[in-house]
């Protein structure tokens, strides 16, 4: 059989059915053994695209690219972006980029796979739950060089990818990278008090104490999903978001009318903590819900009251999956004081793609290095785990 790639500037020329049916297909077939993610749903990508967000302006120029059969039917997707910048991306690559420009190389434009401003993990080659995946997987690979090749790109990065698509897309040449993040998982706890029978007694003092200090200011906690989302919570959440994406980042990555979009959209998958104290919301962090993850996004707050970050970002987190019976919680990028909290270190993975033979190797030679550095990183930390060594 034959096949067509062909490249979509708008998500909305590929369409929901079609987008989603590729990017999860549990919502078609329950018994696929794909999880659902909410960051692959054409809906949260579509509201990226729509608010501004994501966009040529903003240096995420969409590049999706779509696997077609000689009847029309897509067989695969990839969620693309052609890049002038590495920001948003949360895998560096600036040394790698200042390497190649004072070598007189241009390193950018360059293309992008992934999920914009989020780091979380999924699959990045997207072909159903079908029988031939890894057939399509291998063409998408082949298609992906194609593409860099004919618009004359450094390279091609494919962020927080799954570990399976990374294991193929090394077999396949990819240059792999690994890094590692700090995950909560659920050893099916009953309830919190459960989970924190499992820590050492010094780990479980420090975590109830933090708990009642946190809210010892009068702060009250609403969880706030589905029908309950309304405009005047977006409107607290997004000064609390930006204050701290002006303090981190010096520009805000998502627009206010991301937030309007995406509850509009995909309610259902929102879980939207705030603080409130005094009559008027101070605080507060928003998470996405999979069929098995609670993934953490952004948090921010105009009063800073102690332990209040830990309390919305980590605990609530924790109950809430325990209550839900998910399976981890991903609390996002970076972070090791998540681990007397219970988060331990897991690894996550990226590929990556360079065009220019020399520059590969010396790429290659880093990653050796660094993969390793992190591998050590990962053993070190987790000996130093909060749980009970019995």
């Amino acid at each position: 059989m034959s096949y067509t790639l062909q490249a979509f500037h708008n998500i909305r020329d590929i369409g929901p059915t079609t987008w989603n049916r590729l990017a999860n297909p549990l919502t078609t077939q329950p018994d696929c053994g794909v999880p659902f993610d909410p960051f692959l749903s054409y809906e949260f990508l579509h509201a990226l695209e729509i608010s501004g967000s994501a966009c040529p302006a903003t240096g995420w120029a969409p590049y999706h690219l779509a696997l077609d059969d000689e009847s029309g039917n897509t067989a695969g997707l990839v969620p693309m972006y052609l890049k002038n910048h590495s920001q948003g991306e949360y895998v560096f690559d600036w040394g790698w980029a200042d390497a190649f420009e004072r070598a007189g190389g241009r390193y950018y434009p360059k293309l992008q796979i992934a999920v914009p401003f989020t780091p979380a993990t999924g699959r990045r080659l997207l072909a159903g739950a079908t029988a031939d995946v890894a057939e399509t997987e291998a063409l998408l690979m082949s298609g992906i060089v194609q593409v860099a090749e004919q618009l004359q790109v450094s390279s091609v990065h494919i962020t927080f990818v799954a570990e399976d698509q990374w294991q193929r897309m090394g077999k396949q040449g990819y240059l792999q990278r690994t890094h590692k993040q700090f995950h909560w998982e659920n050893d099916g706890y009953r309830d919190f008090d459960d989970f924190l029978d499992n820590l050492s007694s010094k780990k479980r003092k420090n975590i109830r104490r933090e708990r009642r200090d946190a809210l010892a200011s009068g702060i009250e906690i609403e969880l706030l999903s589905g029908t309950d989302l309304q405009e005047h919570h977006w409107d607290a959440f997004y000064q609390f978001y930006i204050d701290t994406g002006s303090r981190k980042w010096g520009q805000p990555y998502l627009t206010r009318e991301f937030f309007s979009h995406v509850s509009e959209l995909m309610a259902d998958r929102i879980l939207l903590i705030l603080c409130r104290r005094h009559g008027r919301y101070i605080a507060g962090t928003i998470n996405f819900i999979g069929s098995e993850c609670l993934f953490g996004r952004n948090w921010g707050c105009i009063e800073d009251h102690r332990f209040l970050h830990f309390e919305v970002c980590y605990y609530q987190a924790i109950e809430y999956a325990i209550r839900h019976g998910l399976k981890r919680v991903e609390a996002g990028a970076q972070g090791p004081h998540k681990l007397a909290r219970g988060y331990l270190p897991r690894q996550t993975y990226s590929t990556h793609w360079v065009v220019n033979q020399s520059f590969r190797e010396a790429v290659a030679h880093f990653l050796e290095d660094e993969t390793l550095q992190i591998q050590d990183e990962i053993e070190y930390l987790n000996e130093h785990s909060p749980f009970r060594r019995d």
